[in-house]
C-alpha cells in the first residue's frame, strides 16, 4: 500500500514538473514554421499520439487519411495524406506544423492546435455563439502536441 502512494505522490510531482516546464502558447518561438524544442519539456507518447489522431482535439484523421491507423473509419481527404509524413518532414518541422500550420502554410484551413490568440470571429465550442469570458484554451496540451509529433515521426515509408 506505502508503494502505490508513493508512486501516486511521484506521478503527481512528476506531472507538476511538465506543465511548469511546458511553452506557454504564446511564447512559443517558430523558426520558418518549425518549432526546434519540446514545447512540454517531456518526451511524446507515440501510442497516446495514435489515439489522439482519432480521438478529442485532436482528430487528425478527420481531414487526413494514415495507412497506419487503416483500421479506423472515416479517414479524411481535405488535408494531404499523412503515410511517409516524417519523410517530408523533420521533428521540428511537423512539432510546428501541428501547434499552428499557418505559421508554415499561409492560408492553410488546418486549425490551429496549439494557440490561444489572434483568433478572428472565435466561437464559444459548438453553441453558435461568439467566444465569451475567460482564457483561450488551446485544442491540444503541450504534452499532447508531443504525443502527436511522436507518432508521426514514425511514418515513414519503408
Amino acid at each position: 500500500m506505502k508503494y502505490g502512494i508513493g508512486l501516486g505522490l511521484a506521478a503527481a510531482l512528476t506531472a507538476s514538473v511538465v506543465s511548469a516546464e511546458a511553452v506557454k502558447p504564446t511564447a512559443v518561438v517558430f523558426e520558418d514554421g518549425a518549432i526546434a524544442s519540446s514545447l512540454s519539456g517531456t518526451p511524446g507518447d507515440a501510442a497516446n499520439g495514435a489515439i489522439l489522431m482519432n480521438k478529442g482535439s485532436g482528430n487528425c484523421i478527420a481531414c487526413h487519411s494514415v495507412e497506419a491507423l487503416s483500421d479506423l473509419p472515416f479517414h479524411g481527404e481535405v488535408g494531404p495524406p499523412l503515410d511517409g509524413v516524417a519523410d517530408r518532414w523533420n521533428e521540428a518541422e511537423l512539432r510546428g506544423i501541428v501547434a499552428d500550420a499557418k505559421m508554415m502554410f499561409d492560408g492553410t484551413v488546418m486549425p490551429s492546435f496549439y494557440k490561444t490568440n489572434g483568433f478572428i470571429r472565435l466561437g464559444d465550442a459548438y453553441t453558435g455563439k461568439a467566444h465569451g469570458e475567460g482564457e483561450v484554451q488551446p485544442l491540444l496540451t503541450a504534452q499532447e502536441i508531443e504525443d502527436v509529433v511522436a507518432f508521426l515521426v514514425t511514418l515513414k515509408f519503408e
